[in-house]
């Protein structure tokens, strides 16, 4: 039997809202924020409450490159692929990051939805090439070593939630 989807937060997000059209990137955003991805069992809902089509709602979320309809791991990591970062190495990070953590060009997301690596054309960084980002925080001068460093802290971390700390 099929888990029922729990809209316990998309009521507590759409309270926030005007029950109108004009609320529909920020109720998505805020969906998103939550559950780092935009659940499908969210369209039929949302539409109806917000009183558009379902079709117009996919729609947007579908346009913007910053929703995804694919869960995401707690810990988004975007490599630059643009020319600064790219000339300077951003292919060998990238490499290194799939490698270790078993992901592809096609499989972005580690099964255990802790981390995600997605390349992007440009994080407004190119005086800090290469760049990444983990979370939105910006990570300059990257190497395959320091990339490496970086998801070491990263699994400290989990280790310490993991242990209560």
């Amino acid at each position: 039997m099929e888990k029922q989807f729990d809209f316990t937060i998309v009521d507590q997000i759409l309270a926030r809202h005007p029950k109108s059209e004009i609320s529909t990137i920020a109720i998505l955003q805020e969906i998103q924020e939550h559950y780092h991805y935009l659940p499908r069992e969210i369209f039929p809902y949302v539409a109806r409450e917000i009183g558009i089509g379902e079709a117009r709602l996919y729609g947007v979320a579908t346009f913007y490159e910053n929703f995804s309809l694919d869960p995401k791991g707690k810990y988004v990591i975007r490599c630059c692929d643009g020319t600064a970062c790219h000339v300077r190495g951003s292919q060998a990070i990238l490499d290194t990051l799939r490698s270790d953590l078993g992901l592809t060009d096609g499989k972005k997301t580690t099964d255990d939805l802790l981390f995600t690596v997605e390349t992007v054309s440009c994080l407004g960084a190119c005086g800090l090439a290469p760049a990444m980002t983990v979370n939105g925080e910006v990570h300059p001068a990257m190497t395959s070593a320091k990339a490496m460093e970086v998801l070491k802290d990263l699994r400290a971390e989990i280790a310490k939630e993991e242990k209560g700390e």
